[in-house]
């Protein structure tokens, strides 16, 4: 499974090397401070972790709580552990063993949405750091982790370290100048030490003389921390500092015996080129017991001139390949062999200023940081190197919170969170971003980003003909630092806009009139009609050149319509009064009209014939047994508009209104459609005449008043 750099998979523990090319980079002077294990079975939220980390750690899996704290104990470095609870059944016990065996460590809890409050209920009480939510928020989590990697950091620096073995250092000259005599009893001693300390070097030697040539370069390891010397008490510059590795230390140790042969052993280590490795068995160590046994051996001195020699090429070679640990394991050599030696704090303020350079060239500011901590009580590092350091480092700060914070500008501006909420909005990111560096480029960037973002939100707002949002957008720029000109040129490309755009949408009533004339769409269907589109065009511009020729087209339409309506005895009313309204001849919707009523009057005339009684006597004997209200149209309540239409229709044999029509109506179509709709709800008890159902003619006035205020 592909993961990225800072993640793991479940095959192998991912290394903690240089942040962003964990495996293919050698582990140099930016290794993370913290270690990070997780114990979890579930690969994606490793992913998801990893994505949170950013690159600061490298994660170790484990699938068992015992597995985690193998690692946990560790005092080295920071120890962080994640706990994913969906694999864990028994959370509290977990956390309890780990904080038993390793109280350093700092415990993070992950658990999802279903289980938060119960995995949070069972560590009430305990030690654990924080419990975040499943899925991973990256954010939130990369918050925390800072804090978590800060404590755990914290609680390194104070850890117990682990035991370990040194070896006596050789016993001082007294005060004459003779050694004391040795005690027979306790002689043998130090003789099966010696035995002891030569089967180790047999060994080893062994494996020299079968690869024998030139001696490698060693890289450092942890082996050759100095034997004699005491680890650092909590107070010294490396101890704080728990963001460094430990330094690499020379072979300080101190061998017991004859001046002669130590001397020889050195001669015999020289000649063999084992300067300064493997341990316990170089020449520098040799060269140091003789010195020690007799401090007045020129050959000793001598001897150890040379060491230092080999020492202070081998760091210019370190130097000049960037291996820096390396370098400062040959540095610490050259001051094993010839402490007073010249070349030692050249050497020093050559390797803290290139250590120093890389650090902040890869991004970690805080290892440079440690770096100037660590040198301060150094004699070889002048005052001024160290301020410079400082003010690169300030700045390094500076502009890393200054990108952190020009990113969250440009991602809550994506996410279209220009204002809100005030605390986690671009505007609020902005305004620290100008309060940390205004002068800053990215700053600067960022600031006319939301400027920007602010303008097309005016822009959207007079387009929708929203103007309170197009005077906030303009305020908020302002406020954002855009300029009076800058501002005056947006309102004149803004009004050229509008312009364009009222344009485009007289343009579209236009177009769309003529086109649903021409599909013979004049009424229906309510807003996607020639009638709705033809009203739209003259509210927005009664004087439109194409408006006139529009309404005598669809009022000939409309004509043509209730014409063909009337012929049949249907109902016309509706298509006559919109013919009225836009423009129709009067003589025309009058013909139209009486042949309607011609065509309606020739039932009811059977009707009444069939019967022997008038329209009158027949309509006096009509009893209406279902009523529906007139709705009073939501328009014309709101324009406080009253009126009445005059409706004429037959009662059929049925009972049933038909042929439902406008005779009259004031003010003209604004009630009809209501008026009509109610009347054709209504029902009648059939009229009986000699013995059958017969038509019934009707003519009825319905009112429209305002309700009392």
């Amino acid at each position: 499974m592909a993961s990225p750099a800072s993640n793991a998979s479940r095959d192998h523990e991912t290394g903690a090397g240089v942040t962003g090319s964990p495996g293919n980079t050698p582990a140099s002077t930016n290794k993370p401070a913290v270690d990070v294990t997780a114990l979890t079975t579930r690969d994606d939220f490793l992913l998801e972790l990893g994505e949170a980390l950013g690159g600061q750690a490298a994660v170790r899996p484990v699938d068992s709580i015992n597995a985690a704290v193998e690692y946990l104990t560790s005092t080295k470095r920071g120890q962080l552990l994640v706990l994913d609870t969906r694999d864990v059944p028994d959370v509290r016990g977990d956390v309890e063993l780990v904080q038993g065996q390793a109280p350093h460590a700092v415990v993070l809890a992950f658990a999802t949405a279903e289980t938060e409050k119960q995995v949070s209920g069972a560590l009430k009480g305990s030690n654990v750091f924080a419990v975040l939510p499943i899925p991973i928020d990256k954010r939130k989590t990369g918050a925390v982790l800072d804090s978590a990697f800060n404590d755990a950091v914290a609680k390194k620096a104070t850890a117990r370290p682990s035991a370990h073995l040194t070896v006596e250092s050789f016993q001082p000259r007294t005060e004459s100048g003779s050694t004391p005599p040795p005690d027979p009893e306790k002689s043998k001693a130090p003789l099966w030490i010696g035995i002891g300390v030569a089967a180790v070097a047999i060994a080893g030697g062994a494996y020299y003389f079968l690869n024998k040539g030139p001696a490698p370069h060693p890289a450092p390891t942890t082996s050759q921390a100095k034997p004699s010397t005491p680890a650092p008490s909590a107070d010294t510059p490396a101890a704080a500092d728990a963001s460094l590795e430990p330094a690499p230390t020379a072979d300080m140790s101190i061998i017991k015996g004859k001046v002669d042969d130590l001397l020889e052993k050195a001669r015999l280590a020289m000649r063999e080129r084992r300067y300064m490795e493997p341990v316990g068995e170089n020449a520098l160590v040799y060269y140091r017991s003789a010195a020690a046994a007799d401090p007045t051996s020129g050959e000793a001195k001598d001897g150890l001139q040379r060491v230092a020699s080999v020492a202070a090429t081998r760091f210019e070679e370190s130097m000049n390949s960037g291996k820096y640990e390396e370098a400062s394991l040959d540095l610490a050599n050259l001051k094993a062999a010839a402490a007073n030696d010249q070349r030692i704090g050249p050497s020093e303020l050559k390797l803290f200023n290139a250590q120093v350079t890389k650090a902040l060239a890869d991004g970690n500011v805080d290892r440079a940081a440690a770096l100037v901590r660590q040198a301060q009580g150094s004699p070889n590092i002048p005052a001024d190197q160290l301020a410079k350091a400082r003010a690169d480092i300030a700045r390094r700060q500076e502009d890393a919170k200054v990108q952190r914070l020009a990113a969250l500008v440009s991602d809550r501006i994506r996410d279209g969170r220009l204002t809100d909420p005030s605390d986690d909005a671009a505007k609020a990111y902005a305004q620290q971003l100008h309060d940390v560096a205004p002068s800053n480029p990215a700053t600067q960037r960022a600031i006319r980003e939301l400027n920007a973002a602010y303008l097309r939100k005016a822009r959207e707002a007079a387009i929708a003909k929203n103007n309170t949002d197009v005077d906030r957008w303009i305020a908020e720029a302002r406020a954002g630092g855009l300029s009076a000109a800058e501002i005056n040129a947006f309102q004149r490309d803004l009004s050229a806009a509008r312009q364009k755009a009222a344009q485009a949408e007289l343009d579209h009533f236009v177009q769309a009139t003529r086109e649903r004339i021409r599909e013979n769409r004049l009424t229906d269907p309510a807003n996607d009609s020639a009638t709705y589109y033809l009203t739209q065009l003259q509210s927005a511009d009664p004087t439109n050149a194409q408006f006139a020729a529009l309404s005598r087209e669809l009022a000939t339409k409309l004509l043509d319509r209730a014409k063909v309506a009337a012929g049949k005895g249907a109902q016309a009313d509706s298509d006559l009064t919109l013919a009225r309204h836009w423009g129709a001849d009067q003589k025309e919707i009058a013909a139209i009209q009486q042949q309607a009523q011609a065509m309606s009057a020739k039932p009811a005339a059977a009707s009444r014939s069939a019967s022997g009684l008038t329209a009158a006597q027949l309509a006096a004997s009509l009893k209406r047994t279902k009523y529906a209200s007139p709705e009073y149209p939501q328009k014309a309540l709101s324009q406080r508009i009253s009126g009445s239409v005059t409706i004429e229709y037959v009662v059929d044999t049925n009972g049933d209104p038909r042929d439902v029509r406008v005779v009259e109506a004031t003010p003209p179509g604004v009630f009809d459609k209501s008026a009509i709709s109610a009347v054709k709800r209504w029902h009648y008890e059939p009229v009986i005449a000699n013995g059958a159902p017969v038509e019934v003619p009707v003519r009825t006035a319905i009112r429209f008043e305002l309700p009392a205020q």
